[in-house]
């Protein structure tokens, strides 16, 4: 379902995606890069809508570690990004 909604505002002609001012930060996880769903549709679309429409964060359970040294999981990258989350949950998002 998830997809529909992204799709809804950066792939198809609508009027959601025309009058979207916000940002769309996914953080998704996976164990392994092989498993990453969608990726290329993902990145084509964070290229097209740039940084500040769209952003996709990865964490690859059994290929990357977390700043402690241990798996890195979806949390661990919300916390890698704490301080700009929490500032844009301040500021309405």
């Amino acid at each position: 379902p998830f997809r529909s909604f992204w799709k809804l505002l950066f792939v198809e002609d609508t009027e959601a995606g025309a009058n979207f001012k916000g940002l769309m930060w996914l953080f998704l996880g996976v164990a392994n890069s092989d498993a990453l769903l969608y990726d290329e549709e993902l990145q084509a679309i964070a290229k097209a809508a740039g940084p500040e429409s769209f952003r996709v964060n990865y964490a690859l359970s059994r290929e990357e570690t977390n700043a402690k040294g241990g798996k890195k999981y979806i949390q661990d990258e919300v916390e890698a990004h704490a301080d700009e989350v929490f500032n844009r949950l301040d500021k309405g998002a």
